[in-house]
C-alpha cells in the first residue's frame, strides 16, 4: 500500500511538470548545463561504459542524460520512468534509444541482464533497498551500477528534506529523502555488491549569478578534495560492481 501510493505521488508529479521538467530541475541553466555535463561524464567513466554496453537507466525523465550518455558513447540504452508524461517529452526529442514506462522497484528484466545500470536522482524518490536487491538481479556479474544522488549532509538539501514548508514549496513528494553517504555505502554492500564508492561532490549551488560560475565551480573543486568540508556538498556519486 505504502509503495503504491509512492508511485501515484510519482505519476501525478510527472504529470504536473512534464511540459516544464528540465526548467523545475534547472537543467536548462547555464549552472545545470556543467552539472549535467560533470554528471553524465561520471556515469561513462564509473560505469566504464562503451558502444557494446547493454544499459537500463532509471529514472530517465525526459532523456537528458539518456542522450548525453547515447551521443558519448553510443552505448544501446532501455530508459525507464514510472511517468507516462515525461516519457512522452522524451520519445519527441531522442530516437536512439527505447523509453519505456516501468516501476524501478520491481523491474521487468531477466536476471544478469545489463551491463550497467545508471540514474540522476532517483534512487531518493524509491524504496531504494528494494530498488538495489532489483539493480543487482538484473546486473551481469562484473556489472556496474553508477548514481548521482542529492547529500543529506548539505545544509540546503537537509533543510529542505526536513521541513514540510520548505519540502511542500520546492514541490518534492512527501516520501522523497537525500542519503547520507556511509550509511548508503553500507546498504549497498549488504545487498550484495563490492568495489562500493559513495563519493561527495558538487559545490555548484543551481541559483548563484552566472557572472560567478567560473570562480564557485573552481572553488568547488578544491573543497572537494578538503577533508570535512567535501562532506557537505551538494550531491554523491555512487558507484559499485556486482
Amino acid at each position: 500500500m505504502i509503495e503504491q501510493s509512492r508511485l501515484e505521488q510519482e505519476i501525478i508529479q510527472g504529470k504536473a511538470i512534464a511540459h516544464k521538467a528540465e526548467a523545475v530541475w534547472r537543467w536548462d541553466a547555464p549552472t545545470g548545463i556543467l552539472r549535467a555535463k560533470r554528471r553524465s561524464q561520471f556515469f561513462i567513466s564509473k560505469g566504464e561504459i562503451n558502444s557494446e554496453s547493454s544499459i537500463l537507466e532509471l529514472g530517465c525523465g525526459t532523456g537528458l542524460f539518456t542522450d548525453m550518455v547515447y551521443q558519448e558513447t553510443k552505448a544501446k540504452i532501455i530508459a525507464i520512468d514510472i511517468s507516462n508524461e515525461l516519457l512522452s517529452v522524451a520519445r519527441s526529442k531522442y530516437n536512439h534509444s527505447e523509453f519505456k514506462q516501468m516501476d524501478a522497484m520491481k523491474l521487468e528484466f531477466n536476471d544478469d541482464y545489463f551491463d550497467v545500470i545508471f540514474g540522476s536522482s532517483v534512487l531518493h524518490h524509491l524504496n531504494y533497498v528494494n530498488t538495489l536487491k532489483e539493480i543487482y538481479r538484473t546486473l551481469k556479474p562484473g556489472g556496474r551500477m553508477v548514481f548521482a544522488e542529492p547529500n543529506m549532509l548539505n545544509p540546503h538539501i537537509f533543510l529542505q528534506k526536513k521541513i514540510p514548508f520548505l519540502k511542500n514549496r520546492a514541490g518534492d513528494c512527501p516520501h522523497e529523502t537525500a542519503f547520507i553517504r556511509w550509511k548508503l555505502k553500507e546498504q549497498i554492500k549488504s545487498s550484495g555488491f563490492i568495489n562500493v564508492e559513495v563519493i561527495p561532490y558538487d559545490f555548484l549551488y543551481p541559483l548563484i549569478p552566472d557572472f560567478s560560475i567560473p570562480f564557485v565551480n573552481a572553488m568547488g573543486r578544491v573543497f572537494e578534495k578538503i577533508p570535512g568540508i567535501k562532506e557537505i556538498a551538494g550531491s554523491l556519486v555512487i558507484s559499485a560492481k556486482k
